[in-house]
């Protein structure tokens, strides 16, 4: 046998004998004083069995309860633990971030700047480029265009030039003058030789 149960029977042994030695008492004395004792003893008696048995059943089912709350407790606690671990963690890993971010601006900055500076460069570059060859196509068009003045020029001169020429030979050159230009270059031709 258990010790629970040792102790169960026990109980229940002393309650039948308490009973009985009451009983006895009652019987043996008579009156109503005698009466009013053992009805006092009986409440006590039956205040007793009452007790014995609330603890009994209690003893029997309080203690699962209380372990099953105490289960309850101690899980509720372990994943409660865990999970201030996990917000610790997110928050000693926020706190460095933060820690850092100034680091991170100064970084950022730093490399905007120098993408800007690099891009202002890159576009002075083309825009020198550029302007490299907008004056090196200026520069084209001016030559071509003061080789076609000159042509223009030229065929300008040469044009007063044959009028001039004309003008002059009209003005000089007489119906006499043109006969004896005519025979000196015939007579010029027949002295060659063929």
């Amino acid at each position: 046998m258990s010790g629970t149960r040792a102790w169960q029977y026990f109980l229940a042994m002393l309650l039948i004998i308490l009973l009985a030695a009451v009983s006895a008492c009652a019987a043996e004395e008579s009156g109503n004083a005698a009466t009013e004792r053992a009805n006092e003893l009986f409440k006590w008696i039956n205040f007793a069995i009452v007790a014995v048995v609330l603890i009994w059943i209690f003893a029997r089912v309080l203690p699962p309860k209380f372990r099953q709350n105490a289960d309850n407790i101690s899980s509720a606690i372990a994943k409660a633990t865990v999970t201030k671990a996990e917000a610790d963690r997110q928050m000693s890993d926020a706190e460095a971030r933060l820690a850092r971010l100034p680091q991170e601006v100064a970084q950022l900055r730093a490399a905007a700047q120098q993408e800007g500076a690099a891009e202002a460069e890159r576009l002075r570059g083309v825009t020198r480029s550029d302007v490299e060859k907008a004056a090196q196509a200026a520069k084209a068009e001016i030559e071509a265009a003061e080789r076609a003045a000159r042509l223009q020029l030229k065929v300008i001169v040469a044009k007063r030039a044959v009028d001039g020429a004309e003008a002059l030979l009209a003005s000089e050159l007489t119906a006499k003058a043109q006969e004896s230009l005519v025979s000196s270059f015939v007579a010029s031709l027949e002295a060659r030789p063929n």
